[in-house]
């Protein structure tokens, strides 16, 4: 298990990167993802900031970006990030209806997919 750095016992820069994190998201205290990250300083730096500009509002609104993030979570199998951006998405309008499809959508995907490495179909003209 990943060691986490409370805010208490962060230094300057972690405590920074911290209040940032809540004060954007307006939470009292960031999550376990952020606490374990914090164990290098510039690592944590760098993905709040990548994730700060990713999941602004763009062409995508930000309940879109989240299930997309949820999808692809599942998909890698990442426990901890499917738990995150299902609340995140719920917090953003998902609904019960919403989180079944794509549930649905992510497991066509994956059994076609599947087939489709399986039997190496070759990729129509029309879609290169």
């Amino acid at each position: 298990m990943s060691r986490l750095i409370e805010y208490e016992d962060a230094p300057p820069e972690v405590r920074a990167v911290f209040d940032d994190i809540k004060a954007t998201r307006g939470v009292p205290d960031v999550n376990n993802f952020w606490k374990a990250l914090a164990v290098h300083p510039p690592t944590l730096a760098r993905t709040w900031d990548n994730l700060k500009q990713v999941m602004a509002p763009g062409a995508l609104d930000p309940l879109v970006k989240e299930m997309v993030y949820l999808a692809v979570s599942a998909t890698a199998g990442c426990n901890y990030c499917v738990a995150s951006h299902t609340a995140a998405a719920r917090a953003k309008g998902m609904d019960d209806a919403m989180h079944g499809e794509l549930l649905a959508v992510i497991a066509m995907a994956a059994e076609t997919n599947r087939l489709a490495e399986a039997l190496r179909v070759p990729v129509d003209p029309q879609f290169q």
